[in-house]
């Protein structure tokens, strides 16, 4: 086996990303890949198996950039207040730092690739998020309800805002970015549903 760049990997990785999020899955081919990172396509085969290796690369790769920066400074045992507007800000950094890497990871999470066999949970975070939702309840912050509900509330609304600021307009076409009064704004209607 040949040697291994990291540089040429990153590019790859890069591109493909780039790819999928411009183009959807359908639209990323090794083929087309090569040409766009200026490889040979047998270059890409010394990093990954096959197209589906690298897809299961990448998406394992953000979930673990995006648990990282979420749980920055954060801790279950927060109360709940603090902890979700902890929540928002560092997902928002996430989001803001890496915007190709969100919009793959969104796109990969809502597609059947999520089920595969290769791709990774990230039990830390998810067992952070976890108490964090058991802590509130235990302390009467907020009523015990099912986890999908608890996301719609406390996370819906945030993703939503996201996709205007992603697309850089609102619904009427003007121009509209998040801005940290905006985001302010709605984290106190999302806590004041929670009351």
């Amino acid at each position: 086996m040949r040697n291994k760049d990291e540089h040429k990997e990153r590019l790859i990785r890069d591109k493909a990303m780039e790819m999928i999020v411009k183009e959807g899955f359908d639209g990323m081919s090794m083929q087309k890949l090569a040409k766009a990172a200026n490889v040979s396509p047998a270059t890409i085969y010394i990093y990954f198996k096959n197209r589906e290796d690298l897809l299961n690369h990448l998406y394992n790769e953000v979930q673990a950039t995006f648990s990282e920066v979420a749980l920055k400074g954060f801790s279950p045992a927060l109360n709940f207040e603090t902890g979700l507007w902890l929540q928002w800000q560092n997902r928002l950094r996430f989001i803001n730092a890496f915007p190709y890497q969100y919009q793959f990871y969104e796109q990969f999470r809502n597609s059947p690739l999520i089920n595969h066999s290769d791709v990774q949970l990230i039990m830390d975070f998810k067992a952070n998020m976890k108490q964090f939702l058991t802590n509130a309840v235990e302390r009467g912050e907020i009523k015990k309800m099912e986890p999908e509900i608890f996301w719609s509330l406390a996370y819906g609304p945030f993703y939503a805002l996201v996709k205007f600021h992603l697309q850089e307009k609102t619904m009427l076409g003007r121009h509209f970015k998040i801005s940290p009064s905006k985001l302010k704004s709605m984290f106190n209607q999302v806590i004041k549903s929670f009351q």
